[in-house]
């Protein structure tokens, strides 16, 4: 389905959960406020992974700035969860010691009207990215506004998203501009040496995050993996042991296309490239023909075909749904 929201540029394309799909997620505070200081940013990643273990979603890579939060998360196909598993995901995400985690073990094991009622209400929350998305960020608003005395919204808006062709390189260019956040904010020459992302956490040991980079690069091992994952950060040419570039300055990217110009694709990783956040949905020519197929009774009659080029420089074939006509690197 295609979801649309009151700002235009909240195009939204999500797939039913009997199919395997990937999404970039990205959500803001509201006004823009650097609300996200290092305490924040800490209890968000440890609530990403527990309300991710919940929903039986997976994250391949997450970056948490000072007012934003980016996600790459998957969304398996519909698996049966049985009642221990069941019982062990309600207790992850309440703790073990709340008192609702012994009374579902009570209604599951008695299996009656009441527990099926119970259980069904948890699977509905489970295995879809709206969901997902809506349960975090409650879950992280609830605990700061109750930490910093202040009531209201929190988030800027519902949640921004994009679909994601599952094959490496498209999914390793969204996960690598996604790592790269803190370059761009010149906070870092390296993703590995900031704390709130993906990358950082797996080179740190934590075995979660090492899961998600794997599935990024089909890599068998954490080592291949990580060399796949280094090289797509900073290109081709580069050694693990080099710290990379810095942030690109944007005038410097325009000065580049207006000129007519082709900027490198570690140099385009390294700007803000809307196509990341707007584009609706990213991947090959057949994958964005195959949505815009699936879709297109939403988009126009007027729409004739669905793959648009991605404009800036070499994106190796990737291209999107919508056509980002100004502004595309800021």
């Amino acid at each position: 389905m295609i979801e649309f929201t009151d700002d235009i540029n909240l195009l939204r394309v999500k797939i039913n959960g009997l199919v395997k799909s990937i999404y970039h997620c990205i959500s803001r505070i509201v006004g823009g406020k650097w609300y996200l200081d290092n305490r924040a940013k800490e209890f968000l990643r440890r609530q990403i992974g527990r309300v991710s273990t919940f929903c039986g979603v997976e994250v391949l890579t997450y970056c948490i700035m000072s007012n934003h939060f980016h996600l790459l998360i998957r969304i398996p196909t519909y698996i049966a969860v049985s009642d221990e598993q069941l019982l062990k995901r309600f207790s992850g995400f309440h703790g073990e010691r709340d008192v609702r985690v012994s009374m579902l073990a009570a209604a599951l094991k008695e299996d009656g009207p009441y527990g099926k009622a119970w259980r069904g209400r948890l699977l509905a929350r489970m295995g879809d990215v709206s969901i997902f998305m809506k349960e975090l960020k409650q879950r992280f608003s609830i605990w700061y506004n109750r930490s910093h005395g202040r009531f209201g919204t929190l988030w800027a808006e519902r949640f921004r998203s994009m679909l994601v062709e599952g094959r490496p390189f498209a999914l390793l260019t969204v996960a690598a501009y996604i790592d790269l956040n803190p370059v761009r904010a010149n906070l870092c020459r390296d993703p590995k040496d900031y704390r709130f992302c993906g990358y950082a956490e797996g080179i740190g040991g934590s075995e979660r995050a090492r899961r998600g980079i794997q599935m990024l690069s089909f890599g068998s091992d954490w080592e291949s993996a990580r060399e796949s994952y280094r090289m797509a950060i900073f290109g081709k040419g580069s050694r693990p042991r080099h710290s990379g570039q810095p942030y690109i300055d944007p005038q410097k990217a325009e000065a580049v296309l207006e000129n007519r110009g082709k900027l490198s694709f570690p140099e385009l990783l390294r700007c803000r490239v809307r196509y990341f956040s707007d584009g609706a949905v990213l991947g090959s020519n057949e994958f964005v023909q195959e949505q815009f197929e699936a879709f297109r009774v939403y988009l126009g009659e007027h729409r004739k075909s669905g793959p648009r080029r991605m404009r800036g420089g070499d994106w190796g074939g990737l291209t999107v749904l919508r056509d980002l006509r100004k502004d595309v690197i800021s």
